[in-house]
């Protein structure tokens, strides 16, 4: 009798197991030869469906804790992904995976599409809010002016990818060249001052200020203190009220700023996919410091789909152990906090397309899916088209 409810149980548990609890880090998965090990701290939705195709999502946290938050939105003809690599805390990115998206379909029912402009202002409301958040609780908690994140978001909408990004996690497209073999093409630009391109933005912006960009201990930081050029929150690196007194060291500026230091106003790019477009990884820059563009977009097009998210991170986890001197195995067994002096949180969404459901409407579960959440809600990502 045991044995026969025992099986029932299991029989109905099976289908909804993949959304009632988050995907570890399991032994024997992807096949590894060195999965002896499971890593605690590795999350992940192997493959799971969107309008267009599927998706493969996984997170590692490094941090005590995590501040990377990320978001795959589902809808019945379009699909949201959002990489938000906070810096200074998990307030900002959290923040902006609360209301961002929400942002987003207030303002695109508004106008009934999806656009630059409709993107650049979901951006600016985030900020602007966030802003208040920073003003509201700055007495008790002086530092939320010193927290801020990465932005990254991209959105497929009638055969259009939309990509918008403040910040250095990056969005890379897989296509197919001659031979049939693929090709990486970087959609987004790093916000970082370590390149040129980037400081001299700055110098022009500020050509009053001979200390806008200074290396530091062998990396170039903007005033000293911070690398990436745009983001959501840093508050006091944009607004003088928010200035940080000298109690804070790390954050303090030697004089008031004059004008903000730092942008949130993201680089927008529209486009249209074409056959040879196969799939983009959307990821925080904790996997780009471990691997190359070309390396990522080979990885996914030379192994199965399911997992592939996981392998990305996996690659770049062992190039971090690599680095350090130590073996994977070694690597894995570092718990949160400590892990961060051998790799960044790392936030990886890859996302396929099939071409022939660009022009079909196919009906696919509305999901909302968080990196590191285990549980799913609905998206209401229809409004777009009516309830």
């Amino acid at each position: 009798m045991f044995s026969w409810l025992a099986r029932i149980a299991m029989a109905c548990w099976k289908p909804v197991s993949r959304y009632a609890r988050m995907n570890k880090d399991d032994n024997n998965s992807d096949n590894d030869e060195d999965s002896s090990i499971a890593d605690s701290l590795l999350w992940s939705r192997d493959l799971e469906k969107h309008s267009y195709g599927e998706f493969s999502f996984a997170v590692v946290q490094a941090n005590e804790i995590i501040e990377d938050h990320s978001q795959v939105e589902t809808g019945r003809d379009a699909t949201f992904v959002g990489v938000y690599d906070g810096h200074g805390g998990p307030e900002a990115s959290r923040f902006i995976c609360d209301n961002l998206f929400k942002h987003l379909m207030r303002l695109a029912k508004e106008r009934g599409n999806i656009c630059e402009e409709i993107l650049r202002g979901a951006f600016s409301a985030t900020e602007s809010g966030f802003l208040t958040l920073v003003r509201r609780t700055c007495g008790i908690k002086p530092l939320m002016a010193a927290v801020g994140s990465c932005c990254l978001v991209g959105v497929i909408w009638r055969g259009t990818l939309y990509v918008a990004n403040l910040g250095d996690s990056r969005a890379v497209m897989g296509c197919l060249g001659r031979s049939n073999k693929v090709v990486a093409e970087q959609l987004t630009k790093d916000h970082n001052a370590s390149l040129e391109e980037v400081r001299q933005e700055l110098k022009s912006m500020h050509p009053d200020d001979s200390h806008i960009v200074v290396m530091k201990q062998g990396v170039w930081r903007i005033k000293g203190i911070i690398q990436v050029s745009r983001s959501i929150g840093d508050a006091y690196l944009k607004k003088p009220e928010f200035s940080l007194d000298p109690s804070f060291p790390r954050f303090h500026l030697p004089e008031p700023i004059r004008r903000p230091v730092l942008s949130s106003d993201p680089s927008i790019c529209a486009r249209v996919l074409r056959p040879n477009d196969k799939f983009f990884i959307f990821a925080s820059d904790g996997l780009w410091e471990h691997m190359t563009n070309q390396a990522a977009v080979e990885t996914v097009y030379n192994y199965p789909r399911a997992g592939i998210a996981r392998r990305l991170i996996r690659t770049a986890l062992k190039a971090a152990a690599r680095k350090a001197g130590m073996g994977y195995e070694e690597l894995k067994q570092i718990g949160k906090g400590r892990r961060r002096f051998h790799h960044d949180d790392i936030t990886v969404a890859v996302i396929f397309i099939e071409h022939d459901m660009l022009s079909k409407s196919t009906s696919v579960p509305e999901l909302s899916i968080r990196g590191f959440v285990d549980t799913v809600g609905p998206s209401n990502f229809n409004i777009l088209y009516g309830n």
